[in-house]
């Protein structure tokens, strides 16, 4: 008798359409349309973006606590952290997400942090003695200057008056007031699970890479920059330890440069997958598949250069197990990923389809293509079993 063919479901989310979790459930039914009885781990990931405070809770049997805090565009938003033992986990996209952020008032200019620092704030009333900061799917690119404000910072124009949110006020900042910044940040441990190619200044920087995606035109894109410039100016100048290098420090342009403001605190830049994985036994569980299904709503250069399915393919890569991806979009610089690992890839849209439709119809299109690209699979494996036998 054969033995069932055995499937590792490692996607991450499909932004603004599926949930990890969600989207490792839609892989599966599709993979069973195709290969009933087949052995499939459901491995759902997370890069510090969305779901990350659901998923490390539920890992490590910790709990939500929900409140209330000033979303991206400035209004309350409900939201939550995660307590572990003795770890809260702040996840930015749950009160900062571009999810949090509608399309007609998309301008990363105008977005801020805020929440994200009043969330740490209330991790630390918890008594924590570490604060996880999870960095992803951000919907904000203010350089954190949100957050330190509302941990205490006072952000100053030249005449003394305190700037309004958002990276565009950077443009006039001209000192930080750090006296009224809260003291546990001194001795509470904080670390942010970024991925370390995020830069925040220069031509690799945030606003250049990550602007014109959440909804900023070529002048906003040059005006965000040159005010990220003046942040890292005068980050490093009133507030960050001697010598930190917050223009191109790796990680320093996680979430909108989120990764700088916290940095200039003391706060330490870890790559996201050294912190966010190693929890699930990730690297013994890919080793017992016949084959790797992992998922992403785009796939292109960026997804290289710390990506899930990047990840999971170098692992997979390193064990001799073959990696299938499945994305909603295949963009520039997607055929990059066949150095890591991935065997091969695949859309999800069955044909051309506007965004509204492809987001609501997104589980129902992954489970399709899941059992299509499986089929296809299989038949390769009935072809080479042929050749070998003739």
């Amino acid at each position: 008798m054969i033995p069932p063919y055995r499937f590792a479901v490692a996607p991450s989310g499909l932004k603004e359409s599926l949930s990890a979790s969600a989207a490792a459930e839609a892989i599966a039914e599709g993979l069973l349309r195709a290969a009933p009885g087949a052995e499939i781990d459901l491995l759902p990931l997370v890069d510090g973006g969305e779901g990350t405070a659901e998923a490390l809770a539920a890992a490590g049997g910790g709990r939500l606590v929900r409140r209330a805090a000033t979303g991206p565009v400035g209004v309350p938003v409900a939201t939550h952290f995660a307590l572990l033992d003795s770890t809260a986990v702040v996840e930015m996209a749950a009160v900062a997400g571009l999810s949090l952020v509608p399309p007609d008032l998309r301008d990363p200019g105008a977005t801020t942090t805020l929440g994200v620092g009043q969330l740490i704030g209330a991790a630390l009333d918890s008594g924590v003695e570490r604060v996880l900061v999870g960095c992803g799917d951000s919907g904000t690119s203010d350089g954190g200057a949100g957050a330190l404000q509302a941990l205490g910072a006072r952000l100053l124009d030249a005449e003394g008056r305190e700037l309004e949110p958002g990276g565009r006020a950077l443009l006039r900042l001209a000192r930080i007031d750090a006296t009224g910044l809260d003291p546990r940040l001194r001795t509470t441990e904080i670390v942010v699970a970024c991925n370390p190619y995020n830069v925040l200044c220069g031509p690799r920087g945030v606003a250049r890479v990550f602007g014109p995606q959440k909804g900023a035109g070529p002048r906003e894109v040059e005006e965000l920059s040159a005010a990220l410039d003046r942040w890292a100016e005068v980050l490093e100048r009133d507030l960050a330890p001697r010598g930190i290098d917050l223009r191109t420090g790796a990680g320093t342009g996680a979430s909108g440069g989120l990764g700088a403001g916290l940095a200039a605190v003391g706060a330490r830049l870890v790559p996201r997958f050294e912190v966010l994985l190693d929890h699930l036994d990730l690297n013994a569980r890919l080793a017992r598949a016949d084959l790797v299904v992992t998922a992403e709503g785009a796939l292109d250069a960026q997804t290289s250069r710390g990506k899930i399915p990047g990840e999971v393919a170098r692992r997979a890569k390193a064990l001799g197990i073959p990696v299938l991806v499945l994305a909603g979009t295949i963009g520039e610089g997607a055929h990059e990923v066949r150095l890591l690992g991935v065997d091969a890839y695949s859309g999800i849209l069955p044909a051309p389809v506007a965004l509204p439709e492809a987001l609501a119809r997104g589980g129902e299109f992954l489970t399709d293509a899941a059992e299509r690209a499986l089929r296809m699979v299989l038949l390769g494996s009935r072809l080479a079993r042929a050749a070998v036998r003739g």
